[in-house]
């Protein structure tokens, strides 16, 4: 049986879990029996920003804060002596406010799940949660499924039996003619399918539709009528 190609929900949830466990890509993408740029796509693709700060602490996110000192930024506080980097309206006053970007979120693992200093860190965040990260693959799955008759299982059951087959070559027809049994949907279906991307196997994988060039039209030349 070949492995399930869209990730299920007991998937998702064991990427959270080792997430947090400070487990890197490619661990999780030996634990779950999938490649290490299929984990990293689902984490980049699914990962839900967050505007949290950290418990008890200013949420100062301005690259120059450690060494400010900039005083009464606040018109209407002309008496106050404190620093405006312990402000909580600092950034949104300042003039020179230039917003400091953790890089752990340009780098795996691209979120804050399992991140040692997440609790008192007051930078934006982001985090890959299974349950929302299943609902988004779901909407998804549902918006570009519109106008097909068929459900997520059969969907799962074509794609783990037609896409195997078009990566080593055989035809869209060859498949049907050969496996009547198989399935039940149209040639021309199955070839709508690899084309709004529902299947693993892509267009590419297709030699015929590959070789098929749009036909180019040639501009209509009106000829002036001849003058006496």
């Amino acid at each position: 049986m070949p492995k399930n190609k869209h990730m299920t929900y007991d998937e998702r949830l064991q990427i959270e879990y080792l997430l947090k466990e400070g487990v890197s890509l490619k661990k999780i993408a030996e634990e779950l029996g999938r490649s290490t740029s299929t984990i990293s796509r689902e984490i980049r693709a699914r990962a839900i920003p967050s505007d949290k700060s950290a418990y008890g602490r200013t949420a100062n996110r301005c690259l120059l804060r450690k060494g400010c000192i900039k005083c009464q930024l606040c018109d209407d506080k002309p008496d106050c002596t404190k620093r405006c980097a312990g402000c909580k309206l600092c950034n949104s006053l300042c003039p020179d406010f230039e917003e400091e970007v953790c890089l752990r979120l340009y780098d795996p693992p691209y979120v804050c799940n399992g991140c040692f200093d997440e609790r008192r860190c007051t930078l934006r965040k982001s985090y890959y949660i299974h349950k929302k990260a299943h609902e988004a693959y779901r909407e998804m799955l549902v918006e570009s499924r519109t106008g097909a008759n068929i459900s997520e299982d059969e969907l799962i059951e074509l794609d783990n039996f037609v896409s195997p087959l078009l990566r080593r070559g055989q035809s869209v027809h060859h498949i049907a003619a050969n496996n009547p049994d198989q399935f039940n949907v149209s040639e021309k279906t199955i070839y709508r399918y690899v084309s709004g991307n529902l299947l693993t196997a892509k267009n590419i994988d297709l030699p015929r539709v590959c070789r098929i060039k749009p036909r180019k039209s040639k501009p209509v030349q009106h000829k002036c009528p001849a003058t006496r």
